[in-house]
């Protein structure tokens, strides 16, 4: 079964083009885990989407239960990219 199974079957209206390139994009980052942590614009710039539209793919992405978001902080306390749980 491909990991793309569930992705390919979902609706439109359940699943915005937008999230189906940015889920693909971070299965590939994931590599064999199940986790991976690009920046939105590193993501944006690879797939050439504003950083808006990889924001928004995340949120759909999160909401219909593919992938988790972990926020992650440097030492001083500042923000830094998320950490991205694959769930499907």
């Amino acid at each position: 079964m491909s990991y793309f199974n569930h992705i390919y079957s979902a609706s439109p209206d359940d699943l915005p083009h937008r999230a189906r390139a940015v889920y693909i994009y971070l299965r590939d980052r994931a590599g064999t885990g199940a986790d991976c942590w690009p920046a939105v614009k590193t993501i944006a710039a690879d797939l050439q989407l504003s950083r808006s539209t990889v924001k928004r793919a995340l949120h759909d992405l999160v909401h219909a239960g593919l992938i988790e978001k972990e926020p992650r902080y440097r030492e001083n306390g500042s923000n830094t990219s998320n950490r991205l749980i694959l769930k499907k």
